[in-house]
């Protein structure tokens, strides 16, 4: 019979196999302009797994480390708001834990989404949640131009949304044609348009699949981490 560590150890590569295809569905779809449905599935498989990842590690510290816990008390890897609210609900799920491993302790504060560089794993549960619940979160497709000049010296950015150029106008020594909103064609500089496209999670302004490539890595950091520290 395997061990939780095994299950642990199982459900990373899993996930390591499953973030390559949903790239390649999530680039697919981008192509398609839309969301094709095995990728909504893909996504809701992944992230479940990485979830379930975060339940055991939560289920080895207790039973390692929390004798006295009651047993009939439902119990998660902590993600929380606050440093307070870390303090009343990390003690309620994990009685001793702070006083007899304090370096353990210490560990989950810092992981905690009130940390800015943990804010992921409070979007991430968010998302986890919604998919717990039946579908993935609606997404939303995005596009963002940007013209960039490149020239001896350096380059110059911006978005034609927000930019409007009128007579006059020169970049880098060369003028802008207000009718087409580009610098004049020149031999010293070179003008790309760059378009950016990508899919968000419904209600929250963050790339899903930087999100999801972000909760991979860092919840396969948080599993290496704890077990050392168990």
């Amino acid at each position: 019979m395997g061990t939780r560590k095994d299950s642990i150890e199982a459900l990373l590569k899993r996930c390591d196999a499953d973030i390559a295809k949903i790239e390649q569905k999530y680039n697919d779809s981008l192509h398609q302009q839309k969301v094709q449905t095995d990728l909504q599935v893909g996504i809701k498989n992944f992230c479940e797994n990485l979830r379930s990842v975060l339940d055991y590690i939560a289920h080895d510290i207790r039973e390692t480390h929390c004798a006295g816990a009651d047993p009939k008390m439902r119990f998660y890897f902590p993600i929380v708001a606050s440093r307070s609210e870390f303090e009343v609900q990390a003690k309620k799920w994990y009685p001793g834990l702070e006083a007899k491993v304090p370096h353990l302790w210490s560990y989950l504060e810092t992981v905690q989404p009130y940390h800015q560089e943990h804010v992921w794993i409070d979007i991430f549960n968010k998302i986890n949640n919604e998919n717990k619940h039946g579908d993935l979160v609606a997404q939303a497709r995005t596009d963002t131009e940007q013209v960039r000049v490149s020239m001896p010296g350096g380059s110059v950015t911006w978005t034609p949304q927000n930019v409007k150029f009128g007579p006059g106008v020169f970049i880098g020594g060369v003028p802008v044609n207000p009718a087409t909103q580009m610098p004049v064609p020149h031999p010293s500089q070179k003008v790309e348009r760059i378009i950016w496209v990508d899919f968000r999670f419904a209600g929250e302004d963050v790339s899903a699949l930087g999100l999801l490539k972000q909760a991979h890595a860092g919840v396969r950091k948080i599993a290496k981490d704890v077990e050392k520290l168990l």
